[in-house]
């Protein structure tokens, strides 16, 4: 079946159907191949493949972007409050500031985009399941496709709060065409049991061509066993939980030698990067150098210099003394050879993200295909300190796991710690080690405390302000509902404050 949306719009693109790309480790090369009727496909093993393939290009959502410097990973960073944007975007403006509004197109782009990956991932799980086509790839598709489904909603349900829960295919005469709101247990439900579901199917343990692995699963498990134990459902049981499954991928990844493999071309998906969204020159490319480069000043080849999520200084200067990370061209940087002229160099004023600086399309064409990294082993090993501490207090397994981190950053190991005091030590390393990969917001919501950069330490996240003087609203720990799908869907209803 086909359908014009363009002349008939639906809230969530529940009936879009979008796929491209084929083989295992390349599936950014083929062409979109969209334009079929889904009643005459899903007959072979190849065709399952192809389609699954496909519901991977939504995880570029989060680094869409305009010429304003608006994409949801920087907006998601500057609702936490620790970076600035000094683009042009008065949208990113009004984000910093908590004066945004529910007809940002921020909002609803993660919302229908998610929408749409979950409308396919519905779809391959009601048709994959009867096709006659080898049992271990079938198996392994399957696995795939629950965690993206998981993936897409974990997304949402953080963001959104209670949001519609979808599970099958939705036709245009279906009563969930426009669905209501579903409680977010229930979400949270769907999202646990699609993992369990994935970590017993045919994934390989690792993978290195960007496709799911059972080390991605049990990492994202374990992040929501870590997410439903604090706020608001604070279901503590899960703090076990999340333990047990961090501490499955503890030893099947590595951490890089050098912090510049995070960003580079040559270590995609390897050592430490359990999880990334893929790009590749030529078929599918992003904005993140230039998202994160200081406003106007030649740095790389890049058309554009957008300023949009600069670290604050206040921030900056919280890592403690003889941090790695803070050492030029590591983690950060305020200087760089000034392109087409490198006798001169640039001094920015300021400190970006060297974190996210890629260095090919710097001296190349100004073409980015950096990955985007969503899971990386420092994520596990912080989750099962936290997770592990809160249950049996500091032990010296939680400890390695931090120190390890710490090692690399050429800094003590902590030890003598008290049970609260460790607490807020893995919390701060999160902050430092995770900085701007989008964990902190969603910390701040989990835990009802927001890192006091100045004071360097942990404050009431509805009394304490942030290094720039704003103070977060009840209502920015959710998203609001996109106006135009309220407008729309009349079954759906508001979140508080907006």
């Amino acid at each position: 079946m086909k359908f014009n949306f363009r002349k008939y719009r639906i809230g969530f693109f529940l009936l879009t159907l979008s796929f491209a790309m084929s083989s295992c480790n390349k599936y950014l090369d083929e062409k979109d191949r969209s334009n079929f009727v889904k009643d005459n496909y899903f007959t072979s093993g190849s065709q399952a493949q192809t389609f699954v393939n496909g519901i991977y290009t939504q995880l570029h959502l989060f680094q869409n972007g305009d010429a304003y410097g608006e994409s949801p990973f920087i907006t998601l960073e500057l609702f936490a409050g620790h970076a600035t944007s000094l683009g042009q975007s008065v949208n990113n403006g009004n984000v910093i500031n908590e004066r945004t509004d529910p007809v940002n197109p921020g909002f609803e782009d993660v919302w229908a985009n998610s929408y749409n990956a979950i409308a396919n991932a519905n779809l391959a799980l009601n048709k994959i399941p009867s096709i006659n086509m080898d049992p271990t790839l079938k198996s392994k598709l399957l696995g795939e496709v629950h965690f993206l489904r998981a993936f897409f909603y974990y997304h949402l349900v953080r963001l959104y709060g209670d949001v519609p829960l979808i599970t099958a295919p939705v036709s245009v005469g279906s009563p969930d065409l426009y669905p209501g709101r579903t409680a977010a247990d229930q979400v949270y439900q769907l999202i646990i049991t699609d993992l369990q579901t994935a970590e017993s199917s045919s994934l390989p343990e690792t993978d290195q061509t960007g496709r799911v692995s059972l080390g991605a699963v049990r990492t994202l498990l374990a992040s929501v066993y870590l997410t439903t134990a604090g706020y608001p459902l604070q279901k503590t049981a899960n703090y076990a939980l999340a333990a047990t499954e961090a501490q499955k991928v503890l030893n099947d990844y590595t951490l890089f030698t050098n912090y510049a493999y995070l960003h580079d071309n040559a270590h995609k998906n390897q050592g430490e990067l359990i999880f990334q969204g893929q790009y590749l020159v030529g078929v599918a490319t992003n904005a993140i150098p230039q998202l994160t480069l200081p406003f106007n000043l030649p740095v790389g080849a890049y058309g554009d210099h957008l300023g949009a999520m600069i670290p604050t200084n206040a921030f900056f200067n919280s890592y403690e003394p003889g941090d790695l990370r803070v050492k030029e061209r590591q983690f950060y940087f305020s200087s760089y050879p000034q392109y087409g002229d490198t006798t001169q160099t640039v001094t920015f004023g300021e400190h970006a993200l060297y974190k996210f600086f890629h260095v090919e399309s710097a001296l190349g064409n100004g073409q980015s295909d950096e990955n985007w990294t969503f899971l990386r082993l420092p994520e596990a090993m912080l989750i099962y300190a936290e997770a592990s501490n809160e249950v049996n207090g500091p032990t010296q397994a939680a400890y390695d796991q931090v120190n390890k981190i710490r090692a690399r950053a050429q800094l003590a190991p902590l030890s003598g710690l008290t049970k609260d005091q460790f607490r807020e030590a893995i919390w701060k390393e999160r902050y430092h080690e995770l900085a701007y990969e989008d964990k902190a917001y969603f910390d701040i919501q989990r835990t009802h405390m927001i890192y006091d950069v100045i004071h360097n330490t942990f404050g009431d996240t509805f009394t304490t302000p942030n290094e720039q003087g704003v103070t977060m609203k009840q209502q920015y720990l959710l998203w609001p509902i996109p106006q135009r799908e309220i407008n729309t869907n009349n079954k759906l209803t508001q979140n508080p404050g907006w």
